[in-house]
Formats: C-alpha cells, sequence, structure tokens
C-alpha cells in the first residue's frame, strides 16, 4: 500500500492524491476557496489571482495553478491573503457596471458574493462613467452580452475553444482596454455561435446571461383567448429543485407539474413522452439505414447546437444526420395538430406551446426556419425556477399532480435523453426490439453512461441477429469533431454516433442551475435519470401505451407519410450564412 501524501492546510494536515491543485485538494477537505476563473474541467488560467494562497516558504500563490506537495503549510485566510484579495475585488469592481438590482444575475453573481463576504462598501478609485460603457448585445436568440459586466476571467474563452472548438469568443485589445468579445467585435448573430450556453454558464458575472423570455409567457398565459401548452424536458425533473433548497439529482416532476397549473398553463405534457416518439423515429430511420447500408453512422439530431454545428461546419455531412426532429420539435407539432382531437373546444388556432428546456439552444431551435410557428417560445430551467419563485408558489410543499392525457405519459428511455448516452441507449433497446421482435436482456447499456471529463466519448457494442453494432456517444463539440473528422477519413467503425454539445449532455445544459464548478452535481443529475427509469413501469419507448395509441390513432407508424410530415425536418448548408 502506496504512503499517503499529506500537506497542512490552515494548520490542519490534509490527504490528497490525484488533485491537480492546491485549490482542489482544499475543496476535499471542506475549505472553499474563492475563484472566478477556475473550472475543474478547463484548462487552470490563473487569471484573476482571487484564489491565492499563502504558501509557507514561497509567499503568495495561485492554488488553481499550483500543484500538490508533501508537506506544503498553506494558509487560505491569512491577513496578506484577506488584504490582497479585498483589493482585487476593489479593483475589479471600479470597471463594473454595479447596476446589481436590475442585473439577472443578481442574487447568483460570484462578485457580488464576494463582495458582500469581503465587507466591500466603497471603492477607492474613480467609477467608469456610464457613458462610456459598452452598447449590450442582444442580438442573438439565446444570450445576451454585457461587457461592462466582464472581469476578464476568460471562463467563457475557454468554454468555446475546449467544449466546443469553435472559439466564437476571444481578448481583444491591451492592458485596461482589454475586451472579451466575438471576433473582430462582431455581435453573436453574425458569427458561428451554436448557442449552446456553456458561456453564460461558466461566467461568474452577468457579463454573459440567458435571454429571457418570462414576460412573453405571461403575456400568453394571461390571454384568455389562447391556450397554453407546457412541455417539460427530461432533465429539467432532477435539476429544478436545487434552486428551491433540494438535493440536486432529486426527482421534482410532479412538484413541477402543480407549478405550471398555479402559474396558469392550460395543458401540462411531458417532453419524455415526444422523446419516446423521437426514439420510434430515430430507431426505425436507424434500422432502414442498416439494412440498405446508407448514410452510416446515423447521427442524432436532438441537440440544435450539434445541429446548427453540422450545417456551419459540415454541410457535406448532412445526409447522416437524422431527419427526426428533436423531443421539443416533435411534441409541439403533434399538440398542435391533435390536441383539438382529444379536447373539446379548443382550436388549433388558439394554441400555444411553450417548453422548458435545460438548454439555450433550444431558444434557437424554436427560430429555425424549418421550425417556425411550432415552439412558440422557450424558457430554461433557470427561468422557469424565477417565475415559481415571481408568483410565490411554495415549491417544497406544493400538493404533487400529474401530466395531462394523452402526451404525458413516458418510458424509462424517455427519461434517461437528459444524460449523455442516454439517446443512444434508448434508440439501441427499440432498435434491438424492431430487428428481432425481443427485449434486450439487460436494457442497462452501462458502458454508454457516464457524465464527468473522462467520459465525453464512449462506445458500445450489441449483437443484432449476429450482426455487431457499435455506438459512439459523445458530449462536447470539440468530441465530435474528432468522430465527424474519422467519418470522413473512412477510418469509423461505428454505427450511430450520438452528440450532445454541453459536457455531460443535458443535465449540464446552459439553461441550468449552475453546475460547471461542481462535476459531481451533473453525475447526481443522472443518476436521478437513471433511477426514474429504473423503477418505471414501461423502460423501452416503443412500450409506451400512449405512443402505441398515437399511432394507431393518427400516425399509422413509424417513417410513415403522416409521420414524416409532422415528426421530420430537413438541414440547409449555413457555411455561408451565418444568421439563422
Amino acid at each position: 500500500m502506496a504512503d499517503k501524501k499529506t500537506l497542512f492546510i490552515n494548520d490542519i494536515e490534509v490527504e490528497f492524491d490525484d488533485e491537480k491543485n492546491v485549490l482542489e485538494v482544499a475543496k476535499k477537505a471542506g475549505i472553499e476557496i474563492p475563484h472566478f476563473c477556475y473550472r475543474k474541467d478547463l484548462t487552470q488560467f490563473g487569471a484573476c489571482r482571487m484564489c491565492i494562497v499563502e504558501v509557507e516558504g514561497r509567499g503568495l500563490q495561485a492554488s488553481c495553478t499550483m500543484p500538490p506537495r508533501e508537506g506544503l503549510k498553506i494558509y487560505t485566510n491569512s491577513q496578506s491573503v484577506r488584504k490582497l484579495r479585498k483589493a482585487i475585488l476593489e479593483l475589479l469592481l471600479a470597471h463594473h457596471d454595479r447596476e446589481c438590482t436590475t442585473c439577472s444575475k443578481s442574487g447568483s453573481c460570484d462578485l457580488q458574493r464576494y463582495a458582500m463576504e469581503y465587507g466591500i462598501s466603497d471603492i477607492p478609485y474613480v467609477k467608469v462613467k456610464e457613458e462610456e460603457f459598452t452598447p449590450i448585445d442582444s442580438s442573438g436568440p439565446s444570450i445576451v452580452r454585457d461587457v461592462n459586466k466582464c472581469i476578464l476571467c476568460g471562463a467563457c474563452v475557454r468554454a468555446c475553444s475546449e467544449y466546443q472548438g469553435i472559439g466564437v469568443l476571444g481578448f481583444n485589445g491591451r492592458g485596461s482596454n482589454t475586451k472579451v468579445q466575438p471576433i473582430a467585435g462582431k455581435p453573436l448573430k453574425d458569427v458561428d455561435c451554436v448557442n449552446c450556453g456553456q458561456c453564460a454558464a461558466v461566467c461568474p458575472t452577468g457579463a454573459l446571461t440567458i435571454k429571457s423570455n418570462i414576460d412573453d409567457v405571461y403575456e400568453l398565459i394571461n390571454n384568455k383567448e389562447i391556450k397554453t401548452i407546457v412541455q417539460i424536458a427530461p432533465s429539467v425533473r432532477v435539476a429544478l429543485g436545487e434552486m428551491f433548497n433540494l438535493s440536486s439529482g432529486e426527482n421534482s416532476i410532479k412538484k413541477i407539474y402543480s407549478a405550471c397549473r398555479k402559474l396558469g398553463f392550460d395543458l401540462i405534457f411531458d417532453t419524455n413522452f415526444s422523446a419516446d416518439l423521437t426514439i420510434m423515429e430515430e430507431a426505425s430511420e436507424f434500422v432502414e439505414r442498416l439494412t440498405k447500408g446508407e448514410n452510416l453512422p446515423i447521427f442524432t439530431s436532438c441537440c440544435p447546437a450539434w445541429v446548427r454545428y453540422m450545417e456551419l461546419n459540415h454541410p457535406d455531412m448532412l445526409n447522416h444526420l437524422s431527419s427526426a426532429k428533436s423531443p421539443q420539435g416533435m411534441l409541439s407539432a403533434v399538440a398542435k395538430e391533435f390536441v383539438p382531437k382529444y379536447y373539446e373546444g379548443i382550436n388549433k388556432d388558439q394554441i400555444k406551446v411553450i417548453s422548458i428546456m435545460p438548454c439555450t439552444a433550444k431558444k434557437y431551435e424554436a427560430q429555425r426556419e424549418e421550425l417556425k410557428g411550432q415552439t412558440d417560445f422557450v424558457l430554461t430551467t433557470y427561468e422557469l425556477a424565477k417565475m415559481i419563485k415571481q408568483q410565490g408558489i411554495d415549491f417544497n410543499n406544493i400538493e404533487e399532480s400529474e401530466a395531462d392525457s394523452p402526451f404525458g405519459q413516458y418510458s424509462g428511455g424517455g427519461t434517461i435523453f437528459g444524460a449523455s448516452g442516454g439517446v443512444a441507449e434508448a434508440a439501441l433497446r427499440t432498435a434491438y426490439n424492431i430487428v428481432t421482435g425481443k427485449n434486450l436482456d439487460n436494457l442497462d447499456v452501462v458502458p454508454l453512461r457516464g457524465v464527468d471529463e473522462k467520459a465525453r466519448s464512449k462506445e458500445a457494442s450489441v449483437e443484432i441477429n449476429g450482426k455487431q453494432i457499435k455506438i459512439r456517444v459523445v458530449s462536447t463539440l470539440a468530441e465530435a469533431e474528432n468522430a465527424v473528422r474519422e467519418v470522413k477519413k473512412g477510418k469509423a467503425d461505428f454505427q450511430m454516433l450520438e452528440v450532445m454539445a454541453c459536457p455531460g449532455g443535458c443535465i449540464n445544459g446552459g439553461g441550468q442551475p449552475s453546475s460547471c464548478k461542481n462535476i459531481e452535481i451533473r453525475e447526481k443529475r443522472a443518476q436521478g435519470l437513471y433511477s426514474e427509469d429504473k423503477g418505471l413501469k414501461y423502460r423501452n419507448c416503443h412500450e409506451n401505451p400512449d405512443i402505441i395509441k398515437l399511432y394507431n390513432e393518427c400516425l399509422e407508424k413509424p417513417g410513415s407519410h403522416k409521420a414524416h410530415e409532422l415528426l421530420h425536418t430537413t438541414y440547409s448548408d449555413k457555411s455561408q450564412k451565418v444568421n439563422v
């Protein structure tokens, strides 16, 4: 057995193992060191210096870039450390738009929190004049950029480059004129942004925030001539509760149904239902391609950031994308087409569909030319939580309820869509059944699971009628790019590629309560989804009685003419056209 390695933090002996820096060792020991620029799964940057500690014999050091060493004596809150941290905060605030009460990040801003913790009551520097502020960029469908609140931590720059391989954001200028901005200072709508929202997720201030549609949705709810339908995505159920001090991964979907009713939505449906529907179409399409040997590997099409990435960067590969709409797109189309059939007195023209999504790119998807008029507005998990708080709803003690029929029942396959690997796992379960007429002996395809930085590329093989079918699952577009290059070079040995742009999948979407600093939160959310899958009566999408009923009464069968009209879409070359 190897000898234990230890160092001392505030005179307490602490063990360390494979932690890459002192900051992580301290965190493991229950000591939180303030920081802005550090994110565990991004490269260490050491820009903000907020995480400084005093090291005996070495003076002040940035804990995010300092590797742990045997016997080090570290002090995280010495007088010199506190003095310098306070000075750093004062300098940052001197160049900051300090109108906190009107900032959408107020209450969840790290700069605001540290300023309070360190007792910053006055700034001994000249405040930037309002007329010197840079105009706010709200040109895109998903993200609002306010450079006046940027503290140059560089987290967004690294997220865009390292997660997505895009590099839309970068540093420009020198010294006090340095800014983080899109290429050539263009607005976000005019660059190759995929709207994933990871830049906003890692931003510690209000410099990058979600574009809100709360007021738009209230307007619809308050209009008595309109029937509002709300759908709730799989991963929302294991994340929204965190905004009300519930445990990460706790499934609060039945509370969410009730909260949506109290908010005034007329019908409550579940996007898990249409995740099942997506699998029926996508798995059937996959089996058809396998049979014909055409356009393989098939690429999943649920992630709108990934779809946009393909249209911008690999338009020659669009035939590999499944033509199936995302679950959001399918449920919006089905609701507008068939709710009048099942609900007497509701006309198609009255219906407006609002989606609750973990993803900022879903706001972009709703505006795609191919999908316009189907999903009317998209609210993120974070926005729905704000609405619940605005209405004074006691979320923790609200009586639970069920979703409305006939688009509320779902299978475990629909539930696991929210975690990286879930789409492929659900598709594999149903594709196996389509080919063999039987269900997989073991429905848990464990090799496709995992949401940490080590599991951004996963593979599994399953034998179907004597043929080995290999599936690859990737999260982040940087990993997706590697897979696409293999396909282009003819070296790919897999028949299906699942892609989610956000690290870990939708559980870590840009519209979720922030989990970017704590990868363990992602793991708990994923486990919450897999636990629900295990406990549901139906675990296969093709077993959902409401899905079977929808095909029998309205759609005939997967891949039918009617199914293609409602449930499938097209893609186009956007490499020369940046705007939506």
